[in-house]
């Protein structure tokens, strides 16, 4: 099979742990990656530094790419995406866990269409225990269904996603935008007529629950959404009418209190 890298970044306030048990998971795979390039963004605790010396003794195909401080996701990935040797480059979150075999199929399905830009999957969601699943995330599978489902809600479980590299930096590459780099970077893409497919299994387990929803709260949160739905309306992706309805769809969630947004946000919003 083709070789690939994977893309992964990791700052201070993570779980060493957590980085652990995803970089475990992204090194016993039915077929492993060529290499991984994880970016330190920013000085990091000795217990991260730790685990990443660990791995790194006993996987020579670790790649450590090292900034001297906190950059932000979008920008610690341009920096990592850049230091990616292969042209197949899958994105992996420091705290997840990647299921056995989804390197393997996510090549088969670049092999299956060469015209494919990116290509993502399910993902399960626990809050402790990997073995407790807790809530799925299922998207749409073909490029007419992905297009279709952009118009309210992010088509592509970014932590799971395999692309194509010269198709990311054709559009711009990773950029900052609070909390929503990945929306931000499929709505480019969509923009240029890019390819997607979503396989219909799970790739990745991942920590969600409600931790995750309480921080998609607040008026920074809000602010970041409005500014996507209107870029994405000034591209002429959207109508008036979904971007009023997206707007007040997220302005309401966004702004309800933790207790009651974790339950709208994955009926809604999910």
């Amino acid at each position: 099979m083709e070789k690939f890298s994977v893309l992964m970044s990791v700052y201070a306030r993570e779980q060493s742990t957590y980085l652990e048990e995803a970089l475990r998971s992204v090194f016993e795979q039915t077929v492993p990656p060529s290499e991984v390039v994880l970016v330190k963004d920013g000085p990091l605790t000795t217990e991260l530094e730790t685990v990443i010396a660990s791995f790194a003794e006993r996987y020579k195909s670790l790649k450590i790419v090292a900034l001297a401080k906190n950059m932000g996701l979008g920008n610690a990935l341009n920096v990592g995406l850049s230091a990616c040797t292969y042209r197949l480059v899958a994105r992996m979150d420091s705290d997840d866990l990647s299921l056995p075999n989804r390197f393997e199929t996510q090549l088969k399905a670049f092999e299956k269409d060469l015209e494919v830009s990116v290509v993502g999957g399910w993902i399960s969601e626990f809050e402790n225990n990997p073995k407790q699943i807790i809530s799925y995330r299922k998207v749409p599978e073909f490029d007419c269904e992905i297009k279709h489902f952009f118009l309210s809600k992010c088509p592509v479980n970014h932590m799971t996603v395999m692309f194509r590299k010269e198709d990311i930096l054709k559009v711009g590459g990773y950029q900052h935008f609070y909390l929503l780099e990945d929306y931000w970077l499929w709505t480019r893409m969509i923009n240029e007529g890019c390819k997607f497919y979503n396989i219909q299994n799970i790739l990745v387990n991942v920590r969600g629950g409600a931790a995750m929803a309480a921080r998609r709260g607040g008026w920074k949160y809000v602010k970041s959404e409005i500014k996507l739905q209107w870029q994405i309306w000034k591209m002429g992706l959207i109508g008036v009418y979904a971007f009023s309805r997206n707007i007040f769809v997220r302005f309401s969630i966004h702004m309800m209190p933790s207790s009651l947004r974790c339950f709208f946000y994955k009926k809604v919003l999910r």
